[in-house]
């Protein structure tokens, strides 16, 4: 009982504490407000979904692009970003995750980026592992899944502007 409290309060402190210097409202609102994209430049948007009842397949994800915090993503929330055209590097970590999610991306001037993130294969069964056997679980689980193509605790799932703007319209944004 004990281990299973300890385990709920830890992802409830993950789940804490959204920090970025994005305006905490919708995604229609803040295009509006913000306008396009500057000439030369791209936008990304990083969103994970609203979860409906309890799921243990929650990344309380931490996203960089090029090393810059944007902030972190949890269920229900989104992140933009406005970067120049070219290449670029997105690296998503998860307190306490044994791994890192990196994907290099380009970005064409003009043009917004939607990606969803979801939990990976190797995050679901870690967080089983633990919820099971808890550190010992959490430890083994890790070694056993060490070699995965992914590492890290996100899948990265690149969406057409319809689809994130569905999705989007349910979402706020990371505060």
């Amino acid at each position: 009982m004990l281990r299973r409290a300890a385990l709920l309060l830890a992802v409830g402190v993950m789940l804490v504490g959204c920090v970025t210097n994005q305006v905490g409202t919708d995604f229609a609102s803040v295009s509006k407000k913000v306008g396009p994209p500057r000439a030369g430049h791209s936008r990304i948007v990083l969103l994970q979904d609203k979860r409906n009842g309890l799921s243990m397949a929650i990344c309380a994800c931490e996203v960089k692009l090029d090393g810059a915090p944007l902030g972190k993503v949890v269920a229900g929330k989104y992140v933009y970003a406005d970067r120049p055209a070219g290449r670029h590097q997105l690296l998503v970590t998860e307190l306490m995750f044994p791994g890192d999610t990196k994907r290099e991306i380009v970005m064409e001037a003009g043009r917004t980026h939607f990606y969803l993130i979801k939990s990976s294969p190797r995050h679901d069964a870690t967080t089983g592992g633990a919820v099971l056997g808890g550190l010992v679980g959490l430890a083994a689980v890790s070694i056993a899944t060490a070699g995965e193509a992914n590492p890290g605790p996100a899948e990265l799932v690149p969406l057409d502007e319809a689809t994130a703007q569905t999705k989007l319209a349910e979402l706020q944004a990371v505060e």
